[in-house]
């Protein structure tokens, strides 16, 4: 069986001002995704899914392609690498891409684009988001048992962890009960403050540090893609009108799964801290935890052997 990472890549990365999926942050210029990589093939994944633009693929496959496909996963086959394309010609017919519109339609219709590569249970990640070794050993586990419909899972960490000093952050508010995702909310504007304290902008509201948020880390069996196309047709339909930047988001799209109840999803905790780049001045912290980890031996001194 074919257990697929999939790797949102593309993103333009606006806030962080460049391209911010292939910058060598590590201590030997590793990408960030390459972390995520190295430690899904150790977890058991045996098969990378890059979702980009095509003028990507050139320099992905440069970049991990070309190493990846020498790796041999830990069922003893070579690991497989695809490439799916985010662009406007996976955008049905009958809606029309407004004039200007140069961003992608957002993580729903990423994972939608991937479904043509992907045939067995998948996890989906952010390619600027550092997940920790511990999400995918318990991410893998949970999809291999995973039935073939009704059922999804998630990696939740606490919102103290996932925020920036440097500016707001956008993130899938979880409620959870007895494990289970009960209700996710996307909060666009999260301000984190100098003592700790955190809130939602948008809707003045405090949140609590320990707050479970998603960021990006789900795991569906095959069974999600055509509810995936169902929920992209309608928010075409009626939500993104002439806007430029509308986007249509797992989170919302999974809650709104939950609630027709069709889908449960458990949540799981992760005992790594995540840590990501959503602004320039965030580099230099990732940098420095990411030497961190390799002097630990957390990880060899290079990913690409």
């Amino acid at each position: 069986m074919k257990v697929s990472l999939v790797i949102m890549a593309a993103g333009l990365g606006s806030r962080y001002g460049g391209s911010k999926q292939v910058d060598g942050i590590g201590p030997h210029h590793e990408i960030l995704m390459e972390y995520s990589i190295y430690d899904a093939i150790r977890a058991g994944f045996n098969k990378i899914v890059f979702v980009i633009k095509p003028e990507m693929e050139e320099m992905m496959e440069r970049l991990c392609g070309g190493y990846l496909r020498k790796k041999t996963a830990k069922d003893g086959g070579p690991v497989e690498v695809s490439y799916a394309f985010q662009d406007f010609s996976s955008v049905p017919d009958f809606y029309t891409i407004p004039e200007g519109r140069t961003k992608p339609f957002g993580t729903v219709h990423a994972l939608l684009c991937a479904g043509t590569v992907v045939d067995g249970p998948c996890c989906v990640i952010n390619a600027d988001d550092y997940y920790g070794i511990d999400a995918y050993r318990i991410i893998y586990d949970e999809l291999v048992r995973l039935p073939e419909d009704g059922k999804a899972t998630m990696v939740g960490y606490s919102l103290k962890n996932t925020a920036s000093l440097h500016g707001t952050v956008s993130r899938g508010v979880c409620t959870v009960e007895d494990g289970k995702l009960v209700a996710v909310r996307e909060a666009l504007k999260i301000q984190l403050y100098e003592d700790g304290s955190l809130k939602d902008l948008a809707e003045d509201r405090a949140l609590a540090p320990d707050t479970v948020v998603s960021m990006n880390c789900w795991g569906f069996a095959p069974s999600i893609f055509p509810a995936l196309q169902a929920y992209f047709e309608n928010f075409l339909r009626n939500e993104a009108g002439d806007n430029i930047k509308a986007e249509c988001m797992l989170p919302l799209m999974v809650d709104t799964q939950m609630q027709a109840g069709k889908l449960e999803v458990s949540v799981l905790h992760s005992a790594d801290r995540w840590f990501g780049m959503t602004y320039q001045e965030d580099r230099e912290t990732v940098a420095a935890e990411l030497r961190r980890l390799h002097e630990e031996g957390v990880y060899p001194e290079s990913l690409r052997e």
